[in-house]
């Protein structure tokens, strides 16, 4: 079963950059071993952390590639494939070789803030022409738009979406879903930190930032948290609640890969807009970690 497939811990993988800002395969590989190593039970491709917005559709291609052939069937991945404009992301699932992909990520419309009918018909549309199952994103802080709980409801209903990731922090709207939606209908964590009380009241998991640089203690916080060992898996959690806000003080993934390049697994180069970590930045967390 798919679902049994995703439960735990997905990561959404950062994309590594050379200096010159070229993909970085040889580090894309070694980020691959080192959460694999660390026992992560899936791996998101392409999503909002890799920077997809200012990946070309070469560079996605080809990552996409490089990642299948070196897992090699070892997790299953996800793939990220979302945008505001409807027709432009059923064009783009069709031209994407999905083959070998469990499922793909799709975040909800940006910028035009449609309203909860177009977003109940983009996902419909975009499930309709999508040959894997959908898991949907919702994440407002970056959208400008939320998925309220019922439209999430109601689009559990639709045979090819099988999940979200939840990132609206908004905890009495996660627990409307977890309610409300039909049995097998994924409740993914999209927010590191309320991963462990999300799991109490049925959450699946989480796709997970922090799980790039820290992807066994993470994952074994997940795993202790989906037992209903709750001690432990709270002690894990608070023990990432100092570090957690400064993945994102200066954008994600800025934070996270700025501590990967401290265990030297990548470079902090990021691609304009963003800009790499301020020394500032990189000294307290360093002193963290």
């Amino acid at each position: 079963m798919i679902q049994e497939r995703l439960r735990g811990t997905g990561v959404a993988l950062v994309t590594p950059f050379t200096k010159e800002q070229a993909v970085d395969y040889d580090a894309l590989r070694k980020l691959l071993d080192f959460v694999l190593d660390g026992g992560v039970d899936y791996l998101v491709v392409n999503g909002t952390t890799a920077e997809s917005v200012t990946t070309t559709a070469a560079e996605k291609a080809k990552i996409l590639q490089e990642i299948k052939e070196h897992v090699n069937g070892r997790v299953p991945l996800v793939y990220g494939l979302g945008g505001n404009n409807t027709q432009e992301v059923m064009n783009t699932i069709s031209d994407t070789n999905l083959e070998g992909i469990t499922a793909i990520l799709s975040v909800s419309p940006y910028y035009n803030k449609p309203s909860q009918q177009g977003i109940y018909q983009h996902y419909v549309q975009v499930a309709n022409a999508s040959p894997v199952p959908v898991i949907l994103y919702n994440v407002p802080g970056r959208t400008g738009s939320n998925i309220s709980g019922e439209t999430t409801v109601k689009l559990a209903g639709h045979d090819k979406i099988i999940g979200i990731k939840e990132a609206s922090g908004n905890l009495e709207q996660c627990m409307y879903i977890a309610k409300h939606k039909p049995a097998g209908f994924m409740l993914i964590s999209g927010d590191d930190l309320l991963t462990v009380p999300m799991t109490s009241f049925g959450a699946d998991g989480v796709i997970s930032v922090l799980a790039n640089a820290f992807p066994g203690k993470f994952s074994n916080m997940v795993r202790q948290a989906l037992k209903g060992d709750y001690k432990e898996a709270s002690a894990a959690l608070l023990s990432f609640v100092d570090l957690n806000p400064l993945m994102y003080e200066e954008s994600n993934p800025v934070g996270v890969k700025a501590v990967l390049e401290r265990f030297g697994v990548c470079s902090a180069q990021v691609r304009l807009p963003l800009v790499e970590a301020s020394s500032g930045l990189k000294d307290r967390l360093y002193k963290l970690l």
